[in-house]
């Protein structure tokens, strides 16, 4: 099996705005990709750090517009290191400013701001009423799953723009999370075939999406950010329960 996708990683998107601190059109592409991609996880963590139900997607918008405004990203930080670290991080800053905002309109004043950027995700000031740690853990979890729905979508594409459609659709099942994949008989009687060459197509196909999970997770790390810790973390954030 070709390791090709990983080869086109080298350097990741994450890099990319680092190295430029988001001040060129190239960082700012890469990092507009990026908050594409993790919108979801945004939206999850900001419907239960107190949004009405309606006002989590119109929030996340307002998050993302304000972190592709700034002239650079001083929280940008090579020592920082992962997307997800700083991606949380700001969204944190955001909600604070967000509250202060609100609470000095009450009081008739102007709210005072916390630069975004210049604390960790973890700061005193950022603990969302103490629950920080439970909603960073719902965080990572969205973060995981947004993962491999994105290499499932590159595998699918894959598969689909080699003329393997059917393949693909009725060999999905093996690579959820979430039910179970069903009989090889029934598959190879679909595709035409016998039970072992659908039992190779299923591990081919395990392969290339292992290929695409690590080549994701890839460009949300600075370059040679170790990617098995990461994958490793994201496991465990997937399988716990929201």
């Amino acid at each position: 099996m070709s390791s090709e996708p990983s080869q086109h990683f080298v350097t990741t998107r994450w890099t990319r705005v680092m190295a430029a601190r988001g001040d060129s059109d190239s960082a700012r592409t890469a990092l507009a990709e990026l908050c594409s991609a993790y919108y979801g996880p945004v939206v999850a963590f900001l419907t239960h750090t107190g949004c009405h139900p309606e006002e989590p997607r119109e929030v996340a918008h307002e998050f993302f517009a304000t972190l592709l405004a700034r002239p650079g990203l001083s929280g940008a930080d090579p020592d920082r290191g992962r997307f997800r670290s700083y991606l949380l991080g700001a969204l944190k800053h955001f909600i604070v400013n967000r509250r202060l905002h609100a609470s000095r309109e009450k009081r008739g004043g102007m709210a005072d701001h916390l630069p975004i950027g210049s604390s960790t995700d973890t700061s005193p000031e950022l603990n969302l009423a103490g629950e920080s740690p439970r909603l960073e853990a719902m965080f990572d979890h969205h973060w995981a799953m947004a993962v491999v729905e994105r290499a499932l979508a590159l595998v699918e594409s894959d598969t689909l723009a080699a003329g393997a459609a059917e393949q693909f659709h009725a060999l999905k099942p093996w690579l959820s999370f979430e039910s179970e994949p069903g009989s090889h008989a029934v598959a190879a009687s679909r595709l035409g075939i016998s039970e072992g060459a659908v039992r190779v197509a299923i591990h081919r196909l395990r392969c290339r999406f292992r290929e695409r999970v690590r080549a994701e997770i890839a460009q949300t790390l600075p370059a040679g950010e170790e990617v098995d810790a990461e994958l490793r973390h994201l496991i465990e954030a997937l399988a716990a329960q929201w």
